[in-house]
């Protein structure tokens, strides 16, 4: 049995379909069940529980041989999964991070490198999935897009290996598939092309058959513009640094980590806006 947790996010459901479809026996865990009806359709079994209590984690570990762990960069609750995972003598443990430090400027980069230290304490046979920016995260810039036929970001200029979420849990759920020929190691994992977000509106405006714009704005606006729609305010500190250091360089990295396991291209950019175009514009002109 493989055990998926966050299995309703982009990546551990991405994970789970990718074994369930397979015939794979696969569990996934999560707080509500109804947000994993679909999960369960699939063939997933349902495991629910909380990070928080370590009574659902060992529940959801029985019978289990490999976890792919998928959740925020909370030190506490992963390492309490770590744990459990000890306890179940689980053998292997696929863990997806990102270009974590202890000395970052960035909040959830500095949890991960302390979550990263208690897997390589805990003596688990262990893999690491360090990927760079989602293309998912596009997705939260719709509604200006949608509104205004443009976004902004203190990314300026940088470029970034971006990746669609559903091939990193497309390589989690290959490695956990074959630990032993594909585990115990890192891999860097991006999309196929460099891309500035000048760049992403150019492909934005290629699909959708209209102009997008993209303007580039400081780390201090950033941030007020992600208080004044809402995100909490540690979140919005960590996610405009983050933005801001992509302007210096800090996502302007390739590998061919996600080709080497899939044995496939990662998607492409513009695959991807093509496929969530009705998200960017709810009636896109045809292209030609």
């Amino acid at each position: 049995m493989i055990l998926v947790t966050g299995g309703t996010g982009k990546v551990g459901s991405a994970a789970t379909r990718g074994l369930a479809g397979r015939g794979v026996p696969v569990r996934t865990l999560v707080r509500d069940p109804d947000k994993a009806a679909a999960l369960a359709a699939a063939g997933a079994d349902i495991a629910v529980g909380d990070f928080d209590v370590d009574a659902s984690l060992d529940t959801a570990m029985v019978g289990v041989s490999v976890v792919v762990m998928v959740s925020p960069a909370v030190p506490d609750q992963e390492l309490a999964v770590i744990d459990a995972a000890v306890r179940a003598g689980v053998g292997h443990l696929v863990k997806a991070t990102s270009k974590a430090s202890v000395d970052s400027p960035v909040g959830r980069r500095r949890g991960q490198a302390q979550i990263e230290a208690g897997l390589a304490a805990s003596g688990l046979r262990h893999t690491l999935l360090r990927s760079n920016a989602y293309m998912q995260n596009f997705l939260a810039l719709a509604p200006m897009i949608r509104t205004h036929n443009g976004f902004a970001s203190s990314a300026g200029t940088g470029r970034v290996g971006l990746i669609d979420a559903r091939d990193v849990g497309a390589v989690a759920a290959e490695i956990a598939l074959d630990p032993q020929r594909l585990g115990g190691r890192t891999y860097w994992l991006t999309g196929p092309e460099l891309l500035s977000y000048s760049d992403a509106a150019t492909t934005l405006s290629a699909v959708l058959g209209h102009p997008i714009t993209f303007q580039a704005r400081t780390e201090d606006e950033d941030r007020a513009a992600m208080l004044a729609a809402g995100v909490p305010e540690r979140v919005a500190t960590d996610n405009a640094r983050a933005f801001s250091l992509i302007s210096e360089g800090d996502a302007a990295w390739l590998t061919d980590d996600a080709t080497l396991v899939l044995g496939r291209s990662p998607r492409t950019f513009h695959e991807f806006v093509t496929e969530h175009s009705a998200v960017f514009d709810p009636q896109p002109r045809p292209t030609g």
